[in-house]
């Protein structure tokens, strides 16, 4: 008998990657979204439930009779209460690396946007003022080459290794800071915390959010960046304090790109929405890990997951 696959926030894999390895597998019924008080009513009599953001706390897993196996679209399982699901017997899976290359090619593709002031550039023609200047080129923004700088990196896991070695490759020099204090074993340098920030010409964040890197950096290492450094996160919202980014941004000129924040998606009064120098900072909406190569591993990955719980 095939087993009966929930899927709780379909919205976030996309319409246009096949969803057919999952559906070999068994009866696939797809929600666009779940909403906390739809959680026990969508996944229903379901055997397993694949979820990307969707939290499964206790309550909602003892009133899943048939749930035995929770698979995590993602790497991080914080919305699932791992716990809770040991005590009753409910396997979870989560599927490791998928979205390496896409995070670390969306983390050039930030940087490129404010070392180079693209914005600005892009305006310049647009808007005519090239046209009309009287000079084939246009040096009014200066920018700065990648190689000879000095890229920090804050967390060095698989995405933040794949950005040393793409840095490198530019010929930047490349230092980092363990944010568990265990992963020292690198052929770059590692470097406390305060020392690298305000040794960096760029520095970019790529680890998990826990109770070490919960508002790592704030208003008491802000002021360590030097002046027209880019601070790049692509970790997780809750490491940046974004009010003190938001203060920072307009006292001096500094840059900052974000792909992750701390409420998602973003409250319309958050303080950076409302910075005087909007040219010094670039949100995107989480979507650093959505390279359609990702999401296909993705759910590929989830795919083997379902497999190897059916072959026990």
């Amino acid at each position: 008998m095939r087993p009966s696959i929930v899927i709780l926030d379909a919205a976030t894999l996309g319409d246009d990657i096949s969803l057919a390895p999952l559906e070999a597998l068994g009866n696939v019924t797809r929600y666009h979204t779940t909403l906390p008080d739809e959680r026990i009513a969508h996944i229903g009599e379901a055997e397993i439930v694949i979820t990307n953001k969707v939290v499964i706390d206790e309550e909602v897993m003892m009133r899943a009779p048939k749930l035995k196996l929770i698979c995590v679209a993602a790497t991080g399982m914080n919305n699932i209460d791992l716990a809770a699901a040991e005590k009753l017997g409910i396997d979870v899976r989560n599927v490791k690396g998928y979205s390496t290359k896409s995070v670390a090619q969306h983390t050039f593709a930030m940087l490129f946007y404010l070392l180079e002031q693209l914005r600005y550039y892009d305006d310049v023609v647009k808007d005519g003022r090239w046209s009309v200047s009287g000079i084939f080129t246009d040096v009014t923004r200066p920018f700065y080459e990648i190689a000879g700088k000095k890229w920090g990196i804050i967390g060095f896991g698989e995405i933040g290794q794949e950005v040393a070695r793409l840095a490198t490759a530019f010929g930047a020099h490349v230092a980092y800071y363990s944010t568990s204090g265990l992963n020292l074993s690198h052929e770059y340098v590692h470097q406390p915390l305060e020392v690298l920030l305000e040794t960096s010409d760029i520095v970019s964040i790529h680890a998990p959010l826990t109770e070490k890197t919960m508002m790592l950096i704030n208003e008491t290492n802000l002021p360590l960046l030097k002046d027209k450094a880019v601070l790049l996160n692509l970790g997780r919202g809750g490491i940046v304090n974004e009010t003190d980014l938001a203060f920072e941004l307009d006292r001096r000129e500094i840059y900052a790109g974000l792909d992750v924040l701390e409420t998602e998606p973003i409250d319309p009064q958050n303080p950076l929405l409302h910075i005087k120098h909007k040219e010094r900072l670039l949100i995107t909406p989480h979507m650093a890990w959505t390279s359609v190569e990702a999401r296909k591993t993705l759910i590929e990955g989830i795919a083997r997951n379902i497999r190897e719980y059916l072959k026990k």
